[in-house]
């Protein structure tokens, strides 16, 4: 088995990204800038309504593997499709990008491969409408133990933490890992995943997570906290190290007694926020399996942010790989 700098667990979903005006949003009963899941039957509506699109494979934690194999990392992705179009389309376009990604299709009659319906705004807001289909049926039958040995870092999805079999799988994943020595981290992916399974999270990160991802909501609806430094002084205390982003101010980075402060990169024109925090991650975990210390691993997730935000889509448009000369 080959090195990997880092695998990533999560949900595999065909990202069908398409521009529309703030009309067509309430023509269709979308709530601008919000992430709804949705049935097959929504998607199908939608998919014949909308315009022309891109359609590339996503997923929180596929985009940011994506965003590593883009910046010369070696990167691998655990995660479940149907035999259908669009699982074809998912397993096709991660390859392509340089990711390992060997899961075996679920069998024949499983629910479709998820896909999720972005809508972008002139503003540059996005509008998600997720059918999760066969995803979140990931289970210990899929995580391949050698795959995860291989790794520098092991990255799990908070948004693949709702079913029985997944959470089985994370700390199947999560032992495997740590037994070979490897440092496991988590994305909190969502403020309302934390609402469902603030327990199990904190149980998580208190036994088996290294390195702990969350936005100004998420790291707040975690502690159940209003305010941001009460949350981040909860945080050091809980994980080794903790990246968390706020958008426009930026990162902060925790580890015990070390903190750094890192601005977000001017951007000439923000087109599209899709992607924001995933690639974020692939610059600080690429840095980190580099060696780099926590400071330069936050200027090259803000650099990454920065760039796959200033076009349509979760893929940089360039290779980072520039980002890490840099």
């Amino acid at each position: 088995m080959q090195h990997h700098d880092v695998v990533g667990i999560g949900n595999a979903i065909v990202d069908i990204i398409a521009r529309c005006d703030d009309a067509f949003l309430a023509q269709h009963g979308c709530s601008k800038g919000a992430m709804q899941l949705v049935d097959a039957q929504m998607v199908a509506k939608l998919y014949e309504a909308m315009g022309p699109a891109v359609e590339i494979s996503g997923g929180s934690v596929a985009n940011t593997m994506t965003g590593i194999a883009s910046f010369g990392g070696k990167a691998g992705f655990i995660g479940k499709v149907a035999q259908d179009q669009f699982g074809t389309v998912f397993t096709h376009d991660i390859r392509s990008a340089g990711v390992t990604f060997t899961t075996p299709a679920a069998a024949a009659g499983s629910d479709p491969t998820a896909c999720s319906l972005i809508l972008v705004t002139p503003d540059g807001q996005r509008t998600m409408n997720t059918f999760l289909g066969v995803s979140p049926q990931l289970g210990g039958g899929e995580i391949d133990t050698e795959l995860i040995r291989s790794a520098r870092i092991v990255y799990l999805e908070g948004y693949l933490f709702d079913r029985p079999e997944a959470k089985s799988a994370f700390r199947q994943a999560a032992a495997i890992a740590g037994k070979a020595g490897r440092q496991v981290a988590l994305s909190l992916s969502d403020a309302f995943c934390v609402e469902r399974h603030r327990a199990e999270f904190m149980s998580l990160i208190h036994a088996q997570v290294d390195i702990l991802f969350a936005n100004e909501a998420e790291i707040c609806s975690l502690y159940q906290l209003d305010d941001f430094d009460a949350a981040l002084q909860a945080v050091r205390r809980h994980s080794q190290v903790a990246a968390l982003t706020r958008g426009v101010r930026g990162s902060v980075i925790v580890a015990g007694d070390e903190v750094h402060v890192v601005d977000a990169c001017p951007v000439k024109s923000l087109v599209d926020t899709t992607g924001a925090g995933d690639l974020y991650a692939a610059g600080f975990l690429v840095g980190l399996s580099r060696g780099l210390d926590l400071a330069a691993c936050g200027r090259l997730g803000s650099l990454a942010a920065a760039e796959v935000i200033s076009h349509i889509g979760a893929r940089p448009a360039t290779p980072l790989a520039k980002l890490l000369e840099r």
